[in-house]
């Protein structure tokens, strides 16, 4: 079935690994760009850790970056349509101990 929007474009078969299909938590991303390109760091910041790791790290063209906030802002909206709204916390970053108390040895 087609919805119209791609009738003339071929369909395309992807393949994804084990490894890759389990994914790659991140609770931050990062976005700087240059004339040529949009770089997506996604960083995994820990309780009580100060220091985060860069764990993917993503290169778009200009082009394809416009296509991938659309399809999240569509996306978000179905999903806001389907579970409610998502809150937005007033901050911009969590914090680096995320509430929880010092762990101590």
């Amino acid at each position: 079935m087609s919805d119209g929007k791609n009738a003339n474009q071929p369909a395309i078969n992807i393949e994804i690994s084990e490894e890759v299909a389990e994914g790659i938590y991140s609770n931050l991303a990062i976005i700087s760009h240059s004339n040529a390109e949009f770089v997506v760091d996604f960083i995994r910041m820990m309780p009580n850790v100060p220091k985060a790791k860069v764990k993917s790290r993503i290169v778009l063209t200009p082009q394809h970056a416009k296509r991938l906030l659309a399809a999240l802002r569509d996306n978000l909206n179905k999903y806001e349509m389907q579970y409610g709204k998502i809150d937005e916390p007033d901050h911009q970053l969590p914090p680096m101990n995320f509430g929880t108390p010092t762990a101590q040895a």
